[in-house]
């Protein structure tokens, strides 16, 4: 209570010190105030649902950050403890760490838990590439931080236990912000219950979107058993075939035996496919080969080593 109205002090004295500004000074005070903030007092938001990689991009940034220092400062809020806790800007941190710099500049922000949360998420679905786990437990904080601003259910709501207009209203604002439908958001939230290693496959695009959701209805037993199949069979479950799995297993009938049976299954029109990496073959391709062109020549080359062995077999024989 002290601090809060401490705070309210100080908000006073600023707009009272702001009536006798210059329009210029005015426009300077109202912009974000930035900080050095030093990174051993910067704790990781929880629960954080973006993957911070050490890879390429991330060594650009070290490199960047050696160079130029940070460029876009990072949002703090301040934790009851003193601390400062990330709502944007985990890669910067990191960067900055690998750069060996012991501060970082920050703006921080006035917020609780559940407008850090949306901010959090928003600042972090800019990005390029998501993956579809980030999507997924990003989708589920926001919406329940959502919900929790919406308030409980209205005393005169006729249906106490089901969900109000406001948990409604939730979905549908989020579904605008996201650029997403209700029904694709409600898809990618039912990943949450998928165990970590299904959740990798569907990250690594080894498991579509919607044969995942069928698969996250099954137990954990039966999902790990699934997950062993997988890596032995080295085949993952179609749509079809995952729909079948959840069917089993809301009958209690989906054994490890029924599984590896169902995964067995020949898929409609499974055909067996080589795929290359393109990098790899165009290192062979001479540059005035246009792109659209790459597999035509391939098979040119492969006929040509062909008839290249054959010739020198019969020389042979000779």
């Amino acid at each position: 209570m002290v601090k809060k109205l401490e705070k309210i002090d100080l908000g006073l004295k600023e707009a009272y010190d702001e009536l006798f500004m210059t329009d210029e000074e005015r426009k300077e005070n109202r912009l974000p105030k930035i900080y050095d903030i030093p990174l051993s007092q910067i704790d990781d938001f929880p629960d954080h649902p973006f993957k911070v990689k050490i890879d390429e991009d991330m060594e650009q940034l070290v490199e960047s950050i050696k160079q130029r220092g940070i460029i876009t400062p990072i949002t703090l809020r301040e934790k009851e403890d003193g601390r400062y806790e990330i709502v944007s800007g985990h890669r910067r941190k990191k960067a900055c760490e690998i750069a060996g710099l012991e501060t970082i500049k920050a703006e921080i922000k006035e917020l609780d838990r559940d407008e850090a949360i949306i901010l959090m998420v928003e600042s972090n679905l800019q990005r390029s590439t998501i993956l579809p786990s980030e999507k997924a437990f990003s989708y589920k904080m926001r919406l329940d931080a959502m919900k929790r601003q919406a308030g409980r259910p209205e005393k005169n709501n006729s249906d106490p236990v089901g969900p109000n207009l406001k948990g409604t209203r939730s979905n549908i604002e989020l579904a605008e912000q996201v650029n997403e439908s209700k029904t694709q958001i409600q898809r990618y939230i039912r990943l949450t219950n998928l165990i970590p290693e299904l959740l990798n496959l569907v990250d690594d695009g080894k498991i579509a979107l919607r044969p995942a959701v069928e698969l996250s209805y099954l137990t954990e037993k039966e999902q790990n058993n699934l997950f062993e199949t997988i890596f032995f069979a080295d085949a993952t479950p179609s749509l079809a075939q995952a729909i079948k799995m959840r069917s089993f297993s809301k009958e209690g009938k989906l054994s490890k035996e029924v599984i590896e049976s169902i995964i067995s299954e020949e898929k409609p029109n499974q055909k067996e496919k080589i795929s290359f990496r393109i990098d790899k073959l165009r290192k062979h391709i001479p540059a005035t080969v246009p792109m659209r062109q790459t597999e035509e020549y391939v098979l040119k080359a492969l006929e040509y080593y062909t008839r290249y062995r054959e010739n020198m077999r019969s020389s042979r024989d000779r």
